[in-house]
């Protein structure tokens, strides 16, 4: 029998953050440097815990070198080649300890993947990413990478359910991926009806990984900085960036003019483009889960990134929190949405 799940489970834009009484001066006195001893690799991480996504038009080798200046950390996309892979290491060595190398469980995966890592050691982090991290296949994998890298610190998803999280976290992995469908250009929800809201799976699946000694990312959903630091007060450790990265210098994606004006190509990775550059085209068992958009070119990456990190400063201000280590303790949510109408099924604006 089908089950109806009561609880009310919230997006984004469902909450804001109720501000509280602070002794913060300015938004400079705000450390957003955090630092984590990892589960099951035993490694440890410091940085600014936000994350450019895994997609060939956001994760490039053009993003990791400007976003390690910041102590921002890049999910390299996993069609490049090993000579690129060795040229990038050989000419950006300080940015090695700031990227992960992405992995499907394709047969081929896993023989590029040990080609990358014995190639450039210096990576220590791998990205395990599948659209439906609640495989059999997916949790067998990730045990033969965590057996073959037993040092290696393990990011895998994506997942949304605290039970989940649990499952791969004792399968081997340090990082839990949070996010089904809430990405700018995922269509995982309309072509499946398959998802969970992501201010809730982040809450949920945080505390499941917490209680572990585990560590989530929040990835997906984010389109400003506020829903950034939303993410950061909901519990996630890290937060994993697409859209909000697509259409600068440093992105894939072509550059395309039309009226005057210039845009760059962001696709998800299931979509028809995604799928016919890499796979040769949609396989006919399945459906393209992802669209293409055009952004307008926003110019170099690093004013974007100025203006997220200003944004969850001015929130830590708002806050109290000092250090957005302590934003999730000082974190209240305001519900601005109301309950679904009985009658009409949507949720009401007040």
């Amino acid at each position: 029998m089908p089950h109806i799940d009561n609880d009310i489970k919230l997006d984004f834009k469902d909450v804001l953050l109720r501000p509280k009484r602070s002794t913060l001066k300015s938004r400079s006195e705000v450390d957003l440097m955090r630092s984590f001893i990892f589960r099951n690799s035993k490694q440890t991480y410091t940085g600014i815990p936000i994350i450019a996504a895994n997609m060939d038009t956001v994760g490039t080798f053009e993003m990791a070198k400007v976003l390690c200046k910041f102590s921002l950390f890049t999910t390299i996309h996993k069609h490049y080649s090993l000579d690129q892979w060795k040229a990038f290491a050989a000419e950006n060595p300080e940015c090695l300890l700031n990227v992960a190398a992405s992995s499907g469980t394709g047969p081929s995966d896993f023989e590029q993947l040990e080609q990358i890592l014995e190639t450039v050691p210096q990576v220590r982090y791998i990205c395990l990413d599948v659209a439906n991290g609640y495989s059999e296949h997916f949790v067998q994998f990730l045990k033969d990478v965590r057996k073959r890298f037993p040092d290696h610190t393990i990011i895998a998803g994506n997942v949304v359910t605290g039970e989940m999280v649990e499952e791969l976290i004792l399968s081997g992995a340090d990082i839990i991926k949070v996010g089904i469908g809430p990405g700018s250009v995922c269509t995982t929800r309309k072509k499946t009806g398959v998802g969970y809201p992501q201010l809730s799976a982040v809450m949920e699946c945080a505390d499941a990984a917490h209680g572990l000694n585990g560590h989530i990312i929040s990835d997906g959903g984010c389109s400003c900085p506020g829903d950034v630091a939303k993410a950061f007060g909901a519990g996630a450790d890290f937060v994993m960036l697409g859209g909000m990265l697509a259409g600068h210098t440093e992105s894939g994606g072509e550059l395309i003019e039309k009226e005057g004006k210039q845009y760059k190509l962001f696709y998800g990775m299931s979509s028809e483009v995604a799928m016919k550059k890499y796979a040769g085209g949609v396989a006919e068992y399945r459906a393209s889960e992802g669209k293409v958009v055009q952004v307008p070119f926003k110019g170099d990456v690093e004013h974007t990134l100025r203006d997220i990190m200003g944004g969850i400063r001015s929130t830590c201000t708002y806050v109290g929190a000092a250090k957005l280590k302590e934003l999730s303790r000082r974190t209240t949510f305001i519900r601005v949405t109301q309950q679904a109408n009985p009658i009409f099924g949507e949720a009401s604006q007040p």
